[in-house]
């Protein structure tokens, strides 16, 4: 049974985040997740390799940006936007308008 580590607000890095957030596919997911309250792994990104995915999944979610919980056999992923705006207040609202 896996469980995911996922750091407190206080340690989120801004430099990390960045560098998360300048990945195509990366700000694909969290645009798709900042529309909904979150989804499992393979309705997060279904055109990704398995192994790719779950690469950039740990990236998001070893970041801050992301949070995984385990849900019976499905991994849940849902964004941690209040965390985020705590953090670096309006940081994601301003990345994912600028992007779109």
């Amino acid at each position: 049974m896996s469980s995911f580590t996922h750091p407190d607000t206080h340690e989120f890095d801004l430099p990390q985040v960045l560098y998360a957030l300048g990945d195509p596919t990366r700000l694909a997911i969290v645009r798709k997740l900042s529309e909904c309250e979150g989804m499992s792994c393979g309705d997060v990104c279904c055109d990704t390799p398995r192994s790719t995915l779950t690469h950039h999944l740990k990236i998001l979610r070893e970041s801050g940006i992301i949070a995984t919980e385990k849900q019976g056999q499905t991994h849940f992923n849902s964004l941690r936007k209040t965390d985020l705006d705590k953090r670096f207040p309006g940081l994601l609202k301003t990345i994912l308008t600028q992007s779109a």
